[in-house]
């Protein structure tokens, strides 16, 4: 009888622990020992956001006295018409006071079905891609958007002197999109032109996890996705088509996976290739603390993470408001003004040589990531640094000219002859290389066979 009720004791010391424990689990402590971002890195999130904002509304104008962009630099929007239900509505955007040429694209339209058509288009381990997995849906509409809107990206970065930087930004559903159309653009440049590495960008905000864990850090160095506290989508493994079908009982959701991830062991959670995280580095946004009321001003902290990379679920009554880009502009905006006021009163080296600093700051954080997912042994983790930088340092065109042939030569197995940055726009040989024509007459997504018999083996 006594040994009984000692177990029973000891089971219901331990369930009261783990719900102390996850009761009082708060999305900071995700990014507890990330260093703080600095105002130089951050500054393009706030705009970038409020671009996305544009793409919501049905006009450019916002909701105050405003534009969320100028109007006179907007080069093409896209609705869902347009689109014919292959991809989220999207605008191209040339900002010439940042020299930028932004591609944003909106997130997830609740009443829109062709959204869900491409949520829904996806099963776990479906697709490989560039030695990984990713959302097998989510490809398709970068793919769609690249082969359609090529020769304009191609043309405006042409006409603005080759050297305005190239920004794909996404919200949500869009981040997804963003960040796969990135990964292509790195690996096929010169069907835009020629856009070296060292000019290509894209920002996630509130990020959906679309790729496995071993591109996620690869493209690190050009992929930035920014949380908001609590947000429930980039720490959610479970597959998007699942979270958005129970999105009316999200609660009960994320409390039972939160419950089953409990009794996965972490090193079980790295080696599943087919697990989807959220991309590239992360600028973690924290507003509020444990057990206190009201907002504190934001402070934002960066890293690369590679294990505990947004792996708890936090039960929190903000886990969905945090996911709206309003108020991941808002708190941005903040948080990067914050940082300029941080800067101006510590400031004790010269703006260049703190720039420089930070640079390589950053280059020793991408390949310490590298490095620790190869030792954690995540499935096709890569060490090759030098390959994914390139060179980064500003030069003539005639230099980024040479480093864009280099960069094919290395990447393109395929070709004979490096294509350099002058060479005629051609998607359809990509395309060709991605889908298969099916006898309907539709385009399907080919399967990375040699991969997946590659991963068989080593199994």
């Amino acid at each position: 009888m006594s040994v009984s009720c000692g177990a029973e004791w000891v089971v219901v010391l331990g369930c009261m622990r783990w719900a102390w424990k996850r009761c009082t689990y708060i999305g900071s402590d995700d990014s507890a020992t990330w260093p703080t971002a600095t105002a130089d890195e951050f500054d393009p999130i706030p705009r970038v956001c409020r671009t996305i904002l544009a793409v919501y509304q049905p006009g450019i104008r916002c909701s105050g006295d405003g534009y969320w962009v100028n109007p006179d630099w907007v080069v093409k929007r896209a609705n869902y018409e347009q689109t014919c239900g292959n991809a989220p509505p999207y605008l191209i955007y040339a900002d010439h006071h940042n020299r930028e040429i932004v591609l944003a694209i909106r997130g997830l339209n609740l009443a829109s079905q062709s959204d869900y058509r491409v949520l829904l288009d996806n099963r776990l381990g479906m697709q490989m891609f560039d030695g990984g997995y990713v959302h097998n849906g989510l490809l398709k509409s970068a793919v769609w958007v690249l082969k359609r809107e090529s020769e304009t990206l191609r043309k405006l970065w042409e006409e603005n002197g080759m050297e305005y930087k190239m920004v794909f930004a996404g919200h949500s559903l869009g981040s997804g999109v963003a960040a796969l159309m990135t990964i292509i653009v790195a690996n096929h440049g010169d069907q835009l032109g020629g856009v070296p590495r060292s000019l290509l960008r894209c920002y996630a905000v509130a990020p959906a996890r679309c790729m496995s864990l071993n591109l996620a850090v690869k493209y690190a160095d050009i992929i930035h996705s920014v949380v908001l506290q609590d947000d429930f989508l980039p720490r959610t493994p479970t597959p998007l088509e699942d979270i958005f079908k129970s999105v009316f009982c999200l609660p009960c959701l994320l409390f039972l996976v939160c419950l089953r991830d409990t009794f996965i062991p972490e090193g079980r959670k790295l080696r599943d290739q087919r697990r989807l995280y959220a991309p590239g580095r992360m600028y973690h946004i924290v507003e509020r603390k444990f057990c206190r009321c009201g907002r504190y001003p934001p402070e934002v902290r960066t890293a690369i993470p590679v294990d505990g990379r947004f792996e708890h679920i936090v039960l929190s009554c903000n886990a969905t408001s945090d996911h709206a880009i309003v108020w991941i502009e808002k708190e941005a905006e903040k948080a990067l003004k914050n940082l300029q006021e941080l800067n101006t009163e510590t400031v004790t080296t010269p703006p260049r040589v703190e720039k420089f600093n930070r640079k390589l700051t950053l280059e020793k954080e991408h390949k310490d990531a590298l490095e620790r997912a190869v030792s954690l042994n995540i499935p096709h983790a890569e060490t090759s640094y030098e390959e994914s930088y390139g060179n980064n340092e500003e030069g003539t065109s005639q230099d980024r000219k040479l480093e864009t042939c280099n960069h094919n030569t290395e990447d393109s197995l395929e070709k004979e002859k490096p294509v350099c940055k002058d060479a005629r726009t051609n998607w359809d040989e990509v395309v060709g290389k991605l889908f298969t024509k099916h006898e309907s007459g539709k385009m399907l997504l080919k399967r990375d066979v040699s991969e997946s018999i590659k991963c068989s083996s080593t199994n």
